[in-house]
């Protein structure tokens, strides 16, 4: 039996898969990593502790399942996609915190790139000028950190997101580590431009951003090098921004199949093949993934900022919850959501929308409303925000999706996935395999080494965990949406 690692590098933590051939879990292990909130819209991490959470979980999955480095046949990455990174290659070490996705603190470079025109880049790079994306985060860490252009332009400081600090470190780091990156998160930068795959001249000047700095662009699929450490001797051959790589995970390799998934955001992708399909509807057109020596494919894509992040909120800063799975019991102490709404545009909203400035917002509140009605619309705004993109989604690519696959932590909430589906109107299917992230990545990495002949074997293992249809009366869901549009309104109204 072969077996397969991958390393799921996320927002909130880091965690190491062992799969076998036929797709099974084996082992696994996970790790939180600290967020920092220097300032209102900072988000930062520790780069070093993200590295030291990566060996341990490794060595751990391995010790769990009983195997040695060299019983992986390969091993793939994947990451959250927009944070970035600074690092001196000859020390290893940041020289700066992670900026992850969800900061803001670029609004005014971004602005001032777009000079009016958030679509500026869009034609060369799928993607409108918004804080989300990491090229204008490089921008800003070269205007900010003492010394970082004349040290990158001599080679003393290089950037990368996530995948290339990892990659980086697994295959040898000072001692002749890979710099690479993959066409999927490249193609998050700002910087790429999605026909040739390569770092656009013309971005990276409007950006101020040397070249030298930047990692080389690779496939996602094929190898990438050789791991040490705890993984001494494995093929490092495939990488996947972490939407994708769920994609690929879902088994969602044929035009017009979609997938979402409720992490600590929630972010819908439907593959349309080898064409880009532009869109005019707020979506983001973003590289599927790569083979090696093969045209790319493309996706379609709607990213939400907050989703299981909002969970968090309630637990954390509210101290509505005691544990995030509390939510579901407190939501049905109810019947409805009371006509509450929240809109959770902490670091603004992201697709259909692209407002940097939009606030959160809690409406409709009365007397009646209780602690079960906020829990209750904490959940469903995370099925609103789906609906609007699958809304999008179907006015840009005309295809009507028949259901619509599902994974990540939230969706063993059965309240929230039901009204998802009423909202929809299609059912919404849940894999076996709930983290199917990291098993894209297994997918990626033992495609590329041989483990799995072709894309239909992989087909193969996915396996069907849950169905919920709708049931929801369209009157009723028109009605709910329509609350939602004027809810979402107020966070721009108090922007």
């Amino acid at each position: 039996m072969a077996f397969v690692g991958a390393l799921d590098q996320g927002t909130t933590s880091t965690r190491f898969l062992v799969v076998d051939q036929t797709g099974m879990v084996v082992a696994s292990a996970q790790r939180p990593h600290a967020q920092h909130f220097p300032r209102p819209g900072w988000v930062e991490h520790d780069a070093v502790e993200i590295l030291e959470n990566t060996w341990t979980v490794i060595g751990t999955a391995l010790a769990t399942a009983d195997l040695t480095a060299a019983d992986l046949a390969a091993v793939g990455i994947t990451n959250q996609r927009e944070t970035l990174l600074v690092w001196d290659p000859e020390t290893g070490q940041p020289l700066h915190r992670a900026i992850v996705w969800q900061d803001t603190r670029t609004a005014g470079i971004v602005d001032r790139l777009a000079g009016g025109d958030p679509d500026r880049f869009r034609a060369a790079t799928g993607l409108p000028l918004a804080t989300y994306f990491s090229g204008p985060r490089a921008t800003w860490l070269l205007e900010h950190v003492d010394g970082l252009r004349t040290r990158g332009q001599s080679g003393g400081a290089i950037l990368g997101t996530v995948d290339s600090w990892l990659l980086w470190n697994l295959t040898g780091g000072v001692d002749g580590g890979r710099h690479a990156t993959d066409v999927t998160n490249a193609s998050r930068t700002l910087l790429m431009d999605l026909t040739t795959l390569d770092w656009d001249p013309t971005l990276l000047d409007a950006m101020d951003i040397p070249a030298a700095m930047l990692p080389q662009i690779v496939p996602s699929i094929g190898r990438l090098g050789v791991g040490v450490g705890p993984l001494a001797g494995v093929p490092v051959s495939g990488i996947l921004g972490d939407q994708q790589a769920a994609l690929f995970g879902q088994g969602c390799h044929v035009p017009g199949q979609a997938k979402n998934t409720y992490g600590t955001g929630c972010f819908l992708l439907m593959h349309t093949g080898t064409e880009q399909v532009a869109s005019t509807n707020g979506l983001l057109t973003t590289v599927a993934a790569q083979v090696a020596g093969m045209p790319p494919t493309y996706a379609l894509e709607g990213s939400v900022a907050m989703a299981g992040a909002t969970v968090q909120w309630l637990r954390d800063e509210l101290g509505l919850i005691g544990e995030s799975a509390e939510i579901e019991a407190l939501a049905r102490t109810v019947d409805d959501n009371g006509d509450v709404y929240f809109v959770p545009a902490f670091s603004g909203l992201f697709a259909p929308h692209w407002r940097s400035d939009a606030r959160g917002a809690l409406v409709g509140l009365t007397r009646f409303a209780n602690r079960g009605h906020i829990a209750r619309a904490t959940l469903e705004s995370t099925a609103f925000q789906t609906h609007e993109l699958l809304g999008a989604m179907r006015a840009d690519s005309g295809v009507d999706v028949t259901e619509l696959r599902v994974d990540g932590g939230m969706v063993d909430n059965h309240l929230l996935m039901q009204f998802q589906a009423d909202l929809l109107g299609v059912d919404v299917v849940r894999s076996e395999i709930v983290e199917a992230t990291a098993l894209g990545a297994a997918h990626a990495a033992g495609l590329a080494e041989g483990v799995w002949a072709e894309e239909a074997d992989l087909r193969a293992t996915w396996q069907e965990g849950g169905r919920w249809s709708p049931s929801m009366p369209v009157e009723e869901r028109d009605r709910l949406t329509a609350r939602w549009a004027e809810a979402v309104q107020r966070t721009f109204d108090w922007a």
